[in-house]
């Protein structure tokens, strides 16, 4: 028998006693049919495959661009083929068992430059500026610029940031106290200009709970506001609105400092990440400034040079 017939009585089986659907079907045949081709070309078929073949295969899947989740459903149709032949007596050992399933790659946070984020914060702090010489009782210019000043300075969650209680401002606002998932709790400092701009604010509101204060159910305002406020302003900045976020933001502060100099664990702990693995996501930074400073420093490239 071969392997197109196995494979047809693999699907018969998934019809007739899982009730698997008519689309289901399909994609278990096309997705088989693949399988049996690679191995084919390479002299094997369903019987004889070997856990080489299996990752060779998926291998040819990557290159070829597939994405992590197709590739794991083939994969998942292969597994569930093999332990059909081996309930049917056709093979006794099952290739796929230790084949671990392809997990999607992580992609690099978008940032916006220092130069766009220098940008944003002018335009927030020339409209804040308009705002209070209008003399009026609005106060969103001014907010906005203040939620800017501190998300940049700190790289704080924009849910963390929202909704700040006034009991997180520390000596004089030079710190502030963080409360983030898990309800752990951590202490960030504060840039000279988010620390005066958070003073300014702080002196205009009425006593409350929150820093930013609504009248929302919550009580203080909600990150979506936020968000679009912020892509408001970044129209007016001549940045696209859809490259503007609160997340982004987040991402700027940990790339910039990065770009600094600061080290990976301290960005870790200003992050709030519990495991130093989510905060490598801005390696590529570190891998971009050690390749700097071998370009720059390195013996050997004053010699090419002098050379």
């Amino acid at each position: 028998m071969n392997d197109m017939h196995l494979i047809d009585a693999f699907v018969e089986m998934m019809s007739a006693e899982r009730g698997a659907s008519p689309h289901t079907l399909a994609a278990y045949r096309g997705d088989l049919g693949d399988y049996a081709g690679f191995l084919t070309a390479r002299r094997r078929n369903v019987l004889t495959s070997q856990g080489a073949d299996l990752r060779a295969y998926l291998g040819r899947l990557d290159a070829e661009g597939l994405s992590a989740a197709s590739a794991a459903r083939k994969l998942s149709a292969i597994r569930q083929l093999h332990k059909f032949l081996i309930g049917e007596g056709r093979r006794g050992d099952d290739p796929s068992r230790l084949i671990a399933a392809p997990k999607a790659r992580r992609g690099l946070p978008k940032i916006l430059s220092v130069a766009e984020v220098d940008r944003l914060l002018q335009t927030a702090e020339s409209e804040a500026e308009a705002e209070a010489r209008s003399g009026g009782g609005k106060r969103a210019a001014r907010r906005l610029y203040v939620l800017l000043e501190l998300i940049y300075a700190t790289g704080m969650r924009v849910s963390e940031l929202v909704s700040l209680p006034r009991q997180a401002l520390v000596r004089d606002a030079s710190y502030l106290v963080v409360r983030g998932k898990g309800g752990r709790e951590r202490v960030v400092p504060l840039s000279d200009r988010a620390r005066d701009a958070l003073i300014a604010w702080s002196k205009t509101m009425a006593a409350g709970k929150f820093l930013f204060p609504a009248s929302g159910a919550a009580g203080y305002l909600r990150r979506q506001q936020f968000a679009r406020d912020l892509k408001a302003l970044a129209g007016r900045a001549g940045i696209a609105g859809e490259r503007v976020s609160p997340h982004v933001l987040r991402h700027a502060f940990a790339s910039h400092l990065l770009q600094g100099g600061a080290d990976l664990r301290v960005v870790q702990t200003l992050l709030g990440h519990a495991d130093i693995s989510t905060t490598q996501i801005y390696t590529h930074v570190l891998d971009q400034r050690l390749k700097s400073l071998v370009e720059d420093h390195h013996p050997l490239n004053d010699r090419t040079a002098d050379a």
